[in-house]
């Protein structure tokens, strides 16, 4: 018979195995959408040729197999085989030896544990960066997104590398003391510090942090500034800043997105979304691929009226709500769990040594994996809800006609194959298809339509 520890380690593996498999089963029956399916649908017959759909169809299946074969490499491998050999143990076994050899306190478990974070991280960029040098310069590049050259993917890697550390490791210091010194109820105290790090995290990233990454330049004067002015003052948005950001340096996708929680917000937009990049037709800077792309002013706000409708419809405080109330559930479940010696003793550790950094994360990657499942599941539905609301709120302005237009010529930008097995896109996909938005929009506008606001 397995002793507890046992029990523990082959639970946690074949939990992780299983729902790999299940996710692997959905990623093929997606892939027999791509290719069986080979017509262009016929709700988008009158703006998709058969050259872009058939580009969206093996884009789509790279995406599927680069993905099957990042499944089996990263989570049924490597993941089962550093669970089995106690790799987490192995690590903070060097992270103490470490810290003797460099003048730290082995024995205090706050200086070990930032080492312990730190290297963690370093071998994890290891693991991931190959995986990321294909996608981006192969896959991505094959199929015309990507747009880093070789100096700007690895200046972008050790800037985002600095960040995380500068961020991670006083948050892993102030998480080890917090535990220590916050008696029986140190799990309040430790929500407390967490939900106020996530919050100020939320509001100075726009302003200090995403300037680091990306170049953001203020919205021209001109007719589509005005008209956004005039779109956020007729639904009371606060808005005191509109940005568009060069994402066209990193990829060729789009989006658009508001920041700040308190007080006045800006509005960002990539500026793949304008057309032309929101630049002269004859801008020397602009290639012959990047003309004629992106919206309209009036598809540019629909697309502002989609995203200010998550924010009147309250879906960015329900949001954060919610993740405050998972976070409080989870320390919960940790300060019940991490004094269990077998969760320790299944990652390699010797009996007695309870590190709290990787009772941490045992519990909430591996034991809790179940219920973030169902969560992540009921967080998918929620968020498709939204996003129909959203929807809803652009078409109740007027917007209808113009959202859809917006998601199509989206879709065509960025090369999004239509067409979805249901299974694949209830597991996968946090926003509706396409095509399902633009049926919702169709009834809606059946039902009523309103007019813009003058």
């Amino acid at each position: 018979m397995w002793d507890p520890s046992e029990t523990t380690l082959y639970s946690m593996m074949m939990f992780l195995f299983m729902e790999t498999i299940l996710e692997m089963y959905l990623t093929r029956r997606q892939i027999s959408v791509y290719k069986q399916c080979k017509t262009v649908p016929r709700e988008l017959q009158h703006v998709m040729n058969s050259d872009t759909f058939e580009k969206a169809r093996v884009y789509g299946l790279d995406k599927a197999h680069y993905g099957m074969f990042k499944m089996i490499v990263c989570d049924i491998v490597i993941l089962q085989l550093e669970l089995y050999f106690g790799f987490m143990a192995m690590v903070w076994a060097r992270s103490v030896e470490i810290a003797e050899n460099i003048g730290l306190n082995p024995k205090s478990e706050i200086q070990v544990g930032c080492l312990f974070a730190l290297i963690l991280n370093i071998i994890g960029i290891f693991k991931e960066m190959p995986f990321k040098i294909y996608g981006t310069f192969v896959l991505e590049e094959k199929h015309g997104f990507n747009k880093q050259t070789a100096g700007f993917f690895v200046k972008d890697q050790i800037k985002a590398f600095v960040v995380a550390q500068a961020l991670t490791i006083p948050v892993a210091a102030a998480f080890i003391y917090i535990v220590q010194i916050g008696g029986q109820y140190f799990f309040i105290w430790l929500w407390a510090f967490v939900a106020v790090v996530s919050l100020v995290l939320i509001t100075i990233y726009p302003v200090y942090i995403a300037p680091i990454f990306d170049k953001f330049r203020p919205l021209e004067d001109g007719e589509l500034k005005k008209s956004i002015h005039d779109l956020a003052s007729s639904v009371k948005f606060p808005l005191g800043q509109l940005f568009v950001v060069e994402g066209s340096k990193r990829s060729a996708h789009s989006n658009a997105y508001f920041t700040g929680l308190f007080g006045v917000k800006r509005i960002v937009l990539f500026d793949t979304l304008l057309v032309n990049k929101g630049l002269p037709a004859d801008d020397p800077s602009l290639s012959e691929s990047d003309k004629g792309k992106g919206c309209k002013n009036e598809e540019v706000l629909a697309v502002l009226a989609h995203e200010l409708g998550h924010w009147k419809l309250g879906h960015v405080a329900k949001n954060i709500v919610i993740m405050q109330l998972q976070m409080f559930l989870i320390f919960l479940a940790f300060s019940k769990l991490f004094t269990y010696g077998p969760l320790y003793e299944a990652v390699g550790l010797p009996a007695g040594e309870k590190p709290i950094l990787i009772g941490f994360m045992v519990i909430v990657m591996y034991v809790l994996a179940p219920y973030n499942t169902m969560i992540s599941l009921a967080m998918t539905i929620m968020s498709r809800r939204f996003e129909y609301q959203a929807d809803g709120f652009a078409q109740e302005l007027g917007y209808a006609d113009e959202l859809g237009n917006a998601l199509i010529k989206l879709q065509l930008d960025n090369l999004g194959f239509p067409v979805y097995d249901w299974m694949y896109s209830a597991w996968n996909h946090s926003h509706p298809t396409v095509l399902q938005r633009l049926e919702r929009l169709k009834s809606l506008n059946k039902e009523g339509h309103k007019s813009k606001i003058q």
